[in-house]
């Protein structure tokens, strides 16, 4: 990279403390609700996973809305968060897990290049593990590169860092 060349990164990261805290106020509050009284309701987070339990499936998505109301409070991007559909659990329960995405994988950064390279902005991109840097010569291009990916929709929330 030549010295008046721009760049950043786009990534997508997940931070883990703010999602305990998520987490922490949402058991909170999910214990002085009246219509939780009395049943059974859980949140874990196991290994980069949100563990959901509660009675039944409709209770299982009445606490799934207010974890989500609270990450978003700490800044948790959501569409980092991937359920798997609900299972029964013992006792006739019902269980849901959240994958928590860090990172961009292959077939998705490759997507995004495809995505920038489309649009003819003079730009260089390179896949860096869960990463992608975007360098080129003018500030404007990287600021358009940055608002044609924000308008795009991706399966998962993307970050700009390091902008230099």
């Amino acid at each position: 990279m030549a010295a008046k060349d721009a760049s950043f990164d786009i990534v997508s990261e997940v931070n883990i403390e703010e999602v305990k805290n998520a987490l922490q106020v949402a058991k909170k509050e999910i214990t002085n609700r009246f219509d939780f009284k009395g049943s059974l309701v859980d949140i874990q987070l196991e290994n980069q996973q949100i563990v959901l339990l509660a009675a039944d499936d409709y209770k299982v998505e009445q606490v799934k809305d207010v974890l989500f109301s609270k990450l978003v409070k700490h800044n948790v991007p959501i569409k980092n968060i991937h359920f798997s559909a609900s299972q029964k659990a013992a006792g006739g329960n019902a269980r849901q897990y959240g994958e928590l995405v860090n990172g961009i994988d292959k077939e998705l950064a490759k997507k995004i290049v495809a995505r920038i390279k489309s649009s003819s902005i003079k730009v260089q991109t390179t896949i860096q593990e869960e990463r992608i840097r975007v360098t080129g010569k003018n500030r404007d291009d990287l600021q358009t590169i940055i608002a044609l990916l924000k308008k795009e929709s991706f399966p998962i929330e993307l970050q700009f860092t390091n902008y230099r």
